[in-house]
């Protein structure tokens, strides 16, 4: 365990699959409301993520979503895991992070990647060839936003001339991770950005963080990490749980599998069955098995902020509340030692 109080965080995409259609209004305010329960019974973060052009409707929108729970809570941390910042204008994006931040008080967790789907890339126009370089020169110029600067840069990927942040964000600055699955984003994340944001099994990626900045004479205590296992579902009947969220849960992993193959990465496996699933540890699991394996979890990897997906696409959110209370009330507390 680190040394710091451990937090524990909701992760949502927003899916809605044609093949279990829901009210897309509906499904969006039952995530809210999901949410605003969480804060009052404990729960410390809330993560978005980002696709675009995906038929099952998976949110392309994060920071219009963190202010809409933003408004609608007090306390919780609301975070993007993770924007993919070589498709977007880095200037909007600071100037809608900080009046996401000021709306909030200081809650936002600005986490940001490079992006991998091909599909993205020419769907925007952009070279996927060039997301790196322009990832490196879009976090310089947002550090320089967010401190307060006027900035005029010319990049190959935006030019500005005597440009500024109004209103600057409430926190000074604002935190900014990095994301990603390998060891250029992991020494990225420790030279450009406050955090390292991941998921599933990171302590290899977590150590070269680390040592990376180390090597930038950084003290690593300083600095957080946020992963966490891409599903651990708690539930007082996990087979019940299992035999209604099953088909849900090999949709997703699946579409990942699919989208990481076509970009030559090995993150996820295609999954036949729960076998299958388990092996990539996506656990439907009892209270008292979810602290053993978020404690085993957080020894290997040192994490401070723990999260996993919530709902399984085409589930309704309401699945989900068994998940959010047990966690709240039996094994965040252990955890903590409460």
């Amino acid at each position: 365990m680190t040394a710091r109080r451990l937090r524990f965080g909701l992760w949502y995409d927003f899916r809605n699959p044609p093949r279990w259609r829901q009210d897309a209004s509906a499904l969006y305010g039952a995530i809210v409301e999901q949410a605003v329960r969480a804060e009052a019974l404990g729960w410390d973060d809330v993560w978005l993520s980002e696709h675009h052009f995906i038929d099952d409707g998976y949110t392309p929108s994060m920071l219009p979503l963190a202010a809409a729970i933003a408004a609608r809570t007090t306390r919780v941390h609301v975070g993007t895991s993770v924007l993919l910042l070589p498709l977007h204008d880095p200037l909007r994006v600071a100037e809608d992070a900080a009046t996401v931040d000021v709306l909030s008080g200081g809650r936002l967790e600005l986490g940001l990647g490079v992006g991998y789907r091909l599909g993205e890339f020419t769907g925007f126009g952009k070279d996927v060839r060039q997301r790196a370089r322009c990832m490196d020169a879009s976090l310089a110029v947002m550090r320089r936003l967010f401190d307060g600067e006027t900035v005029s840069v010319d990049t190959p990927w935006f030019r500005y001339r005597d440009v500024a942040l109004h209103p600057l964000p409430a926190q000074r600055p604002l935190r900014m991770w990095g994301g990603g699955f390998s060891e250029p984003a992991v020494r990225r994340a420790a030279r450009l950005c406050d955090g390292y944001i991941a998921i599933g099994p990171v302590a290899p990626l977590v150590a070269v963080y680390r040592d990376e900045l180390r090597r930038l004479g950084e003290d690593p205590a300083a600095h957080e990490v946020a992963a966490g296992l891409a599903w651990l579902l708690v539930a007082r009947d996990p087979e019940r749980r299992w035999r209604e969220a099953e088909p849900h849960l090999l949709y997703q992993i699946n579409r990942y599998a699919e989208w990481f193959s076509e970009a030559g990465m090995s993150v996820a496996a295609t999954a036949r069955t729960r076998a299958d699933l388990e092996a990539q540890r996506i656990l439907i699991v009892s209270p008292e098995q979810a602290i053993d394996t978020i404690a085993r979890y957080v020894a290997e990897t040192g994490v401070s902020r723990f999260y996993g997906w919530t709902v399984p696409p085409g589930l309704p959110p309401s699945f989900s509340d068994e998940h959010v209370e047990l966690m709240a009330r039996e094994v965040m507390p252990a955890l903590r030692g409460a």
